[in-house]
């Protein structure tokens, strides 16, 4: 009798062996793209949905590689990396208690981003994203994580738990279907990755069976590539065996009206680790996949994106072979092809030493002398054709290095230039905006995450722009999902020269001044902060003080605590703190619990404008 347990595994099992014979087809178009990449590009799909070398046909053929997808990677990679999203969350109201909220919601995000590295891992989703057409995100939560809050009566710590983040390649996720054009349609979703059994018994404390398993691997195989008479070395990639170790399936399922808080099982070998709801709440309060998904270039109707590489394939091949008939044709004109009389010579020592300067060369009395075949000039079409192939390359990728095309010239204008520069970057813009629609999601899932597990108060560091450290204390009451709104707010290919170039000219034009054709000091604050100089002001920094102080007076004076203007003040910031606050609905609601509150503000307005006469 197989119990509840084992048939649990055996259903999970069978799923992901029917998921992952479903994805087989891309896996193959995967490694083909990671082959052409590294430089293995004579390499097909053969008998048995496996990769296969295709050998020379003769001993004499060149099979040189002449990779253009590498550097056209590498271009679309620099580009891509130079995209730092960023998010700016909304307040819901012009309250100042949202407006509260919102900052202290991202000051968690950013502290969070520093703290897990998150643009180094968006840097390597991107590279899967680049070579396979899609990547992954994972965010989770990991209770044995974060500070130590206690210890237990065995001594073990008690962690506050921390968010996880991780990039995740393509390889290990197994969506339910492929005909799905997001993870929103998608029902379930499988994340299957090979452990050591060491490291599953320290993951789930269970100990598992160790087998043999398949995985993918770097190597370098000498297969015949190069010119006549030499072999070269490329890696490739190849299927590695990996011992004593086990398959961890995780598969993730959506409410359903048999589980309305989602299914979440985790099979490690053949033993069932975990069955139980999903553990994580992030729309809205229903609980949902902890998967975020980055694409190169979407394809309509299909869950996996394309991959840049995969259409430049066949260009490759073409390349690759034009420039070896050609250099062919070089051999045979430069080594020269005989024409020698049946018995005239010793052909044995021909063949091994040619003719050779210098060579004395006997042949039969009688005979006719050993001579070379005229050979014909290399065909026009043939120099026409590596050109049009070059183009292709240009047009197919989007991109070009504009600096070593030799498109640039002296007598272009600024403009003609940035407008190329422009042109070259639009076809990029596709795979930006899954960029920056990932780490929309991503920062959701985050602040979600804390919103349901951060009930004690947690201590963050937060580093700004202009240098300066703070420390603070947030709990899940300091997060209200309902009112966030998350924008993705991303410098693109904006450099700081242009950014700079952005702020100068709207103060040429007035656009930052006030009605009176001034700047005031939290908007100089600003600018010099957007201008990447706040580290050399400190007299900007003191601005920021006077700010964080009339709003710290704002909150004690709404609970009642009498303050008074002091010397020290800069009035003018404090006043337009303080007038700011009165405005919002904060104070409105305050009020009507307290009839002389507004009196008291107004004096203490009236304490700062009186400094501010005497400093006049």
């Amino acid at each position: 009798m197989i119990n509840e347990d084992e048939q649990i595994v055996k259903e999970v099992i069978d799923d992901f062996k029917k998921r992952a014979e479903m994805r087989r087809s891309f896996d193959l178009i995967w490694q083909i793209n990671m082959n052409f990449l590294m430089g293995n590009q004579f390499c097909n799909v053969g008998y048995g949905n496996r990769l296969e070398e295709v050998d020379r046909q003769f001993f004499w053929q060149e099979r040189e590689v002449f990779n253009h997808i590498a550097p056209i990677f590498d271009i679309r990679y620099a580009k891509l990396s130079k995209v730092k999203p960023d998010i700016n969350i909304i307040p819901a109201t012009n309250d100042e208690r949202d407006k509260i909220t919102a900052k202290v919601s991202k000051k968690i995000y950013s502290s969070i981003k520093n703290k897990l590295d998150i643009n180094t891992k968006i840097n390597q989703a991107i590279k899967w994203s680049e070579v396979c057409g899609t990547a992954f995100y994972k965010i989770g939560w990991n209770p044995n994580g974060g500070q130590i809050i206690a210890k237990d009566e065995n001594g073990q710590e008690i962690r506050s738990g921390e968010v996880e983040f991780s990039a995740v390649s393509p390889f290990e996720i197994y969506p339910d279907s492929s005909v799905c054009e997001s993870i929103e349609e998608c029902q379930s979703i499988i994340h299957a990755k090979a452990f050591s059994t060491r490291q599953i018994e320290n993951m789930y404390g269970v100990k598992v069976k160790g087998e043999k398993i398949n995985t993918y691997a770097l190597d370098n195989v000498s297969f015949g590539v190069g010119g006549l008479g030499f072999n070269g070395t490329v890696p490739k990639m190849i299927e590695n065996v990996k011992e004593d170790s086990a398959v961890v399936i995780e598969r993730y399922s959506r409410p359903s009206s048999d589980y309305p808080n989602g299914r979440l099982t985790i099979v490690a070998g053949n033993k069932l680790v975990f069955d139980g709801e999903l553990p994580f709440i992030f729309d809205d309060g229903e609980r949902d996949l902890p998967f975020v998904r980055q694409t190169s270039i979407a394809e309509p109707g299909c869950f996996w994106g394309t991959s840049v590489i995969e259409r430049l394939i066949p260009v490759q091949r073409a390349y690759n072979a034009v420039k070896n008939r050609k250099h062919e044709f070089i051999n045979r004109l430069s080594l020269g092809v005989l024409s020698v009389e049946d018995g005239s010579v010793d052909l044995d020592n021909l063949e091994d030493e040619g003719l050779c300067p210098g060579k004395v060369l006997v042949y039969r009395q009688g005979a006719s002398e050993p001579k070379y075949l005229q050979s014909e000039t290399l065909p026009s079409g043939i120099e026409k054709e590596e050109s049009n192939l070059l183009d292709e390359f240009k047009s197919i990728s989007g991109v070009s290095d504009l600096l070593s095309a030799g498109s640039l010239t002296s007598q272009m204008s600024g403009v003609a230039i940035e407008l190329m520069i422009s042109q070259d970057e639009t076809r990029l813009n596709a795979s930006i905006d899954s960029i920056n629609t990932s780490v929309k999601h991503i920062a959701k899932k985050i602040l979600q995450l804390y919103k349901q597990f951060a009930t004690l108060p947690r201590l963050a560091r937060v580093i700004g722009e202009n240098g300066q450290i703070e420390m603070f204390y947030f709990s899940s009451s300091d997060i209200s999902s309902d009112d966030i709104e998350i924008e993705s707010q991303t410098e693109g290919f904006n450099t700081l020269s242009q950014r700079r170039e952005m702020i100068m000219s709207l103060l040429k034009n007035g656009v930052l001044s006030d009605e009176n054709n001034q700047l005031s000091n939290r908007m100089k604050c600003k600018i010099l902060e957007m201008l990447g100089m706040g580290i050399w002001e400190n007299a900007q920094d003191v601005n920021e003080l006077h700010i964080k102080k009339a709003s710290n007076e704002n909150l004690k004076m709404l609970s009642g605590e009498e303050i008074k203007a002091s010397e020290i003040d800069n009035h003018e910031l404090h006043i337009n703190e303080h007038i700011a606050f009165m405005l919002g609905e904060d104070f409105e609601k305050a009020c009507k619990n307290d009839v002389n509150l507004e009196e008291k503000f107004l004096q203490h307005i009236n304490n700062h404008k009186k400094f501010n006469l005497v400093e006049e």
